[in-house]
């Protein structure tokens, strides 16, 4: 259980909002549905930890506090048991956030008021409420000094494992163009992008977002985000099709329930009637999951194979490993614990990769899940948010505590992981049977940017292939599309598309290219140090003739590049990262893998960004001359260290 307290100065004030609320809440529930759990306790008070039990599962003890009776001992000042007063954490001061989730009814207020005020931005409370329903306030950092700032908003969409029709990627594309930035960007987490929308166009960019059955709820905020899965449509491997059953079955059942979502984007202006198209249920006003006041941090789960760890799960608060016998997945590795996100100036934060904790059958998974969903929302820092994800819970803890905690709240013991280890990272890129007679294409695309500029138009050229072809389509975790149920005469018809567009077909992108991304950074960030996306491309150019001349074109390593320490290109377990440290100036990281399983170490810091290709290609010389035989460039460095490097190549 968790105490979260409330400011000094306003207790006896909320104590009684509390009991008032809590009692018309669980009037309310139990009205609805009698079979509905009673709602927890207002966040002014109390974040609840109601544990949820197997109904067939009783091995372990119950809670030793239910959330009504820490109301009725907070309204009443009766003492705590030992138990619940030896975890619960000293009072704190709540964050701003916090306090903007508490006082905000379910992510709606003040939001209705500010959405129609003529003004083209929010006020601070919105600009976080705001993500929750898949939209960030942004400012064009370019013409902020000379025009000063100029607000429009970028909003997400969340597709779970990237799947989408040709419809709902034409309707993306249509909103670009009518109300965006004329551009669409792939995410690293397998969602779509839209720039520049104005505050005046959000709510019909979202609700036609929704006309399409796909919803922005959730694709940012303190929730559970897209969750990713391994997008290749085998036919003949049945376990890609149960992984990504098993990411929609995640998605749906962690989603928030909060009607603030369908109030705000989705009412009819004239009837005045909801639409209930792409997310959330009618009926709930509550969180039966996140209580009223969410997480405290983001949550990100992945799901993938030891053959396939293209959804990066080492890099997640949960990735679920499957195990496979018989062509058939038996259960799953649950990792716990990942994270890149760090400030550098806080020596308290820290990049993590997911530690395994249990292992789970398949029908365990979404229970579990839920689980440790609710450990965070519970224990997780809610004062200080630099450390409020799910690894620094697990760092101050330990592994074998937050594990016993799991079973608590999941209501029996897991089981030790098994000894499996990831293998290898399949980005899907290139021609594929699927194994039906039909194919996928895997198209790489540069930094996920679908636009047209110059003589390059993908956008165009996507409008041509899901306007007369139609295919189903797949978004992947290293920003590409991938083109599902080609007919076999259908192929050259692709490959003559996109070379009409000038777009490079995958077999004629180098793979230091293909296998580098970058996040957004300047304009639109407002975290962003430097740049990032609008930077790779010509480092690349420059890369790719460097790599060819000493004869590395075709070596396989993982580059990815960030604007700032954030990490939302997951620079820190690759085999280069690039991290802006400020202005013009870079972290090199090295000694990652594509496989994804171990994080880099800094090799050179504040390396200006003419530097940096030389700088790399100064070690790929010494690798081609010291590497074992098969050695990777990322196990290369791994093996030397930091020290011997600076050895053999600064010089």
């Amino acid at each position: 259980m968790r105490f979260l307290g409330s400011l000094r100065e306003n207790r006896a004030r909320r104590r009684k909002a509390l009991r008032e609320r809590a009692e018309q809440e669980a009037a309310s529930a139990n009205a609805a549905s009698p079979d509905t759990k009673s709602p927890e306790a207002t966040p002014a008070e109390i974040q609840s930890a109601e544990p949820q039990a197997a109904a067939n599962q009783s091995s372990t003890p119950p809670p030793t506090e239910t959330v009504q009776d820490l109301l009725r001992k907070v309204a009443t000042k009766e003492p705590m048991s030992e138990a619940t007063k030896a975890e619960k954490p000293k009072e704190e001061k709540l964050s701003a956030v916090e306090v903007f989730k508490q006082e905000s009814n379910h992510l709606l207020s003040p939001i209705p008021e500010e959405l129609v005020d003529g003004t083209d931005h929010f006020g601070k409370a919105s600009i976080q409420l705001i993500k929750h329903h898949g939209t960030y306030q942004q400012d064009n950092r370019d013409t902020r000094k000379s025009k000063g700032k100029s607000y429009s908003f970028m909003v997400r969409s969340a597709i779970p494992g990237g799947k989408l029709t040709s419809a709902q990627m034409m309707a993306e594309l249509d909103l670009c163009d009518e109300v965006g930035n004329t551009t669409l960007r792939i995410t690293t987490r397998q969602g779509l992008q839209l720039h520049g929308v104005l505050k005046s166009n959000l709510k019909q960019v979202i609700r036609r977002i929704n006309d399409v059955q796909l919803t922005t709820l959730a694709a940012c905020g303190d929730v559970e985000r897209n969750v990713m899965c391994s997008p290749c449509p085998y036919k003949t491997d049945p376990v890609y099709d149960q992984m990504q059953e098993l990411a929609d079955k995640i998605a749906k059942h962690l989603q928030p329930r909060t009607r603030a979502y369908h109030e705000l984007w989705l009412t009819d202006d004239e009837t005045g009637e909801k639409q209930l198209a792409g997310g959330g249920s009618n009926g709930h006003t509550i969180e039966p999951i996140y209580g009223p006041t969410y997480l405290p941090r983001k949550f990100k789960t992945g799901i993938g194979l030891p053959g396939d760890n293209s959804a990066d799960i080492y890099s997640q608060d949960l990735g679920l490993l499957a195990i496979c016998e018989n062509w058939n997945i038996i259960g799953y590795n649950v990792l716990v614990g990942g994270g890149f996100g760090t400030t550098p100036s806080a020596k308290k934060t820290f990049a993590a990769i997911a530690q395994p904790m249990a292992f789970v059958s398949a029908t365990q998974a979404v229970d579990v899940a839920e689980a440790i969903v609710k450990v965070q929302r519970d224990f997780g820092n809610r004062a200080d948010r630099k450390v409020a994800r799910l690894k620094y819970l697990i760092h101050n803890w330990g592994l074998d505590r937050f594990k016993q905690k799991v079973e608590e709240y999941y209501g029996a013991q897991l089981q030790s992981p098994r000894p499996v280890s990831i293998e290898s990272h399949n980005d899907g890129m290139g021609w594929h049977a699927q194994g039906d007679g039909r194919f996928f294409y895997g198209l790489n695309v540069e930094n996920g940017r679908i636009k047209d500029e110059g003589l390059y138009r993908l956008k165009t050229a996507l409008r041509q292939i899901c306007g007369t072809l139609a295919p189903p389509l797949r978004l992947t975790p290293h920003q590409g599309l991938i083109f599902c149920d080609i007919e076999a005469n259908d192929r050259a018809k692709i490959e003559k598309i996109l070379r009409e567009h000038c777009v490079p077909l995958t077999e004629e992108t180098s793979s230091a290219r293909r296998w580098s991304m970058a996040c957004p950074a300047l304009p639109t960030c407002g975290l962003a140090i430097t740049e990032s996306e609008r930077a790779l491309p010509s480092m690349m150019d420059e890369f790719e003739k460097e790599l060819k001349q000493i004869g590395l074109q075709d070596e396989v390593f993982t580059t990815r590049m960030t604007g700032c320490p954030n990490g939302c290109a997951r620079p820190y377990n690759s085999d280069i990262g690039l991290v802006g440290k400020t202005a013009d100036k870079y972290t090199i990281f090295l000694g990652g893998r594509v496989q994804g399983d171990r994080l880099n170490f800094v090799y050179k810091d504040l390396v200006p960004t003419a530097e940096v290709v030389p700088t790399l290609v100064a070690v790929f010389r010494h690798f081609k001359d010291a590497r074992q035989e098969g050695e990777s460039f990322g196990d290369f460095c791994h093996r030397q260290g930091a020290d011997q490097l600076l050895a053999a190549c600064d010089n």
